[in-house]
C-alpha cells in the first residue's frame, strides 16, 4: 500500500509543472516501472515530456550550493517537492484511517445508527448496520496499518 502512495506521490510531481530536468522511465528485470532523472546502465529507457519550469521570482534569487549544478539544484528542488507530497499523502490517510475507526466503533457500539435518506433521517436495519460494519473492517483492513 505504501508503494502505491510513493508511486502515485511520484507520479504527482512528475506531472508537476514546476520540474525543468529530464525524466526517464524503465523497467527493471522485475517488471516495476522506475523514473529518475539520470537513466541507468544498460536499461531500454523511454522520455518523460515534461514542461518547462516557471520563471523564478527576480525578489528571491536562489543561493546554489559551491560545486552543484543547476540539474542537481532542480533534482533537490524535485526531491523536496516529492518528500513533501508523500508527507501530505499520509497525514490525509492518517486522518481516513481515523475517521473509519470512529466510525466502525460507532457502528459496534450503537445498534440504534440512524442516517439521513432523501432529506429524512431513519434508522438502519441490523442487517444494515452488519453490513457496513464489515465494509469499514474491510477498508481498514486495506488502507490502515
Amino acid at each position: 500500500m505504501r508503494f502505491m502512495f510513493l508511486a502515485g506521490g511520484l507520479l504527482l510531481a512528475l506531472s508537476s509543472n514546476v520540474m525543468a530536468a529530464q525524466v526517464y522511465k524503465w523497467v527493471d528485470t522485475q517488471g516495476v516501472t522506475h523514473f529518475g532523472a539520470q537513466p541507468p546502465q544498460g536499461q531500454q529507457v523511454e522520455t518523460v515530456n515534461t514542461p518547462s519550469a516557471p520563471a523564478r521570482p527576480a525578489a528571491a534569487p536562489q543561493t546554489i550550493p559551491q560545486g552543484e549544478t543547476g540539474a542537481e539544484a532542480d533534482q533537490r528542488s524535485i526531491d523536496r517537492q516529492v518528500k513533501q507530497q508523500v508527507t501530505e499523502q499520509e497525514a490525509e490517510r492518517k486522518r481516513y484511517c481515523e475517521t473509519l475507526r470512529t466510525n466502525l466503533a460507532q457502528l459496534q457500539n450503537n445498534p440504534r445508527v440512524r442516517v439521513e435518506d432523501n432529506g429524512e433521517v431513519r434508522r438502519i436495519t441490523e442487517e444494515e448496520r452488519q453490513a457496513r460494519i464489515t465494509e469499514t473492517q474491510e477498508k481498514i483492513t486495506e488502507n490502515c496499518n
